[in-house]
């Protein structure tokens, strides 16, 4: 008699899917979203819709006409694609140029490896790094949002809050002073700020997190060790000397931090598998970005920083894969 019967693999199953997972990130970013249209209005709509229109186009003609399978526009990988690469660009970018960086995302760091799974590159970060080198002056020309216009009769564009630092401290001038021309915290915070449309409200994108984090969607490991890193490294140097090194939460609220650390590191396909991978990914992340803002010649070190350590995640996946079952070996 057979007292143990065993059916073939796999043998747990959950209540997930690809297209649950990305709808999840898509209702995730829902908040970030409102703050983008609250503080640029129509231009951050404009620029949303259309990246995402085109990464979804993009991928549907490659498919249907190139690789010749199964569509898989659905899916909504591709609309988390459009709002990623949307959130990481001026809300004043031309249209034309921000279909050519959707055809980048999709058709080059994406499709040209095999499509959802394959790609070793995060898609919205390669069309980023894209535009921004073959387009530098408009992608790093901020207006001014809506607020600050109001309560303001300067220009229509000004710096982001850390180029202001990285200008400012280039030219001799102390942390003191330039905090003078940098909103607060609060601001910083809410989202009043320049900056692309995606990275300016830090209270919108924790709030996706913390979505995502109860829906077990992404794992804290990654978002720790990122976030903990950045301010341990800049801590250190900001008590060395607080004049020329500005403080560890100035570090946490500008930039392009929380949106990389919460919703563009945590990507599945291009991090690692295992907890301990994770953490030394995070690490990785963080180090980089620390180094490029407070050393490097550019103000911004998250999108380097996440795609560099996307090349070592073979690496990392291959150092810290789990033992089989059974397997006693040390």
């Amino acid at each position: 008699m057979n007292l143990l019967t065993v059916s073939g693999s796999p043998h747990i199953h959950e209540d997930l899917s690809v297209k649950k997972i990305m709808y999840s990130v898509v209702i995730a970013l829902l908040p970030a979203i409102a703050a983008s249209v609250y503080f640029f209005g129509f231009d951050a709509v404009k620029l949303i819709l259309v990246s995402v229109i085109s990464c979804v186009l993009f991928e549907y003609l490659i498919q249907r006409f190139l690789i010749k399978g199964k569509t898989t526009i659905t899916d909504g990988s591709a609309v988390i694609t459009g709002i990623l690469l949307a959130f990481n660009v001026p809300s004043n970018l031309p249209v034309w140029e921000m279909i050519i960086g959707a055809f980048v995302a999709i058709g080059i760091a994406k499709m040209s490896f095999g499509g959802l799974g394959k790609n070793p590159f995060n898609p919205a970060l390669v069309g980023r790094v894209f535009l921004l080198i073959s387009f530098p002056v408009d992608m790093t020309s901020w207006p001014r949002n809506f607020i600050s216009r109001a309560s303001s009769a300067d220009a229509l564009t000004g710096a982001t809050p850390l180029g202001i630092v990285k200008e400012g401290l280039a030219k001799g001038d102390v942390v003191s002073g330039l905090m003078e021309k940098i909103p607060d915290y609060l601001d910083l915070f809410l989202g009043n700020c320049g900056g692309s449309l995606g990275e300016i409200s830090a209270i919108a994108l924790i709030i996706g997190a913390i979505y995502l984090l109860i829906k077990k969607i992404i794992l804290w490991h990654i978002p720790v060790a990122y976030i903990g890193t950045v301010l341990v490294f800049t801590g250190i140097l900001w008590l060395i000397n607080p004049e020329q090194f500005i403080d560890p939460l100035f570090h946490l609220l500008t930039g392009g931090l929380m949106l990389g650390a919460l919703f563009m590191a945590t990507d599945m396909v291009t991090s690692p598998m295992t907890g301990k991978g994770m953490l030394i990914f995070g690490l990785g992340c963080g180090v980089i970005t620390v180094l490029i803002r407070v050393f490097g010649a550019y103000p911004e070190g998250v999108s380097f920083s996440i795609l560099i350590m996307n090349a070592f995640v073979p690496l990392i996946d291959r150092a810290f894969k789990p033992k089989k079952f059974g397997d006693k070996t040390k």
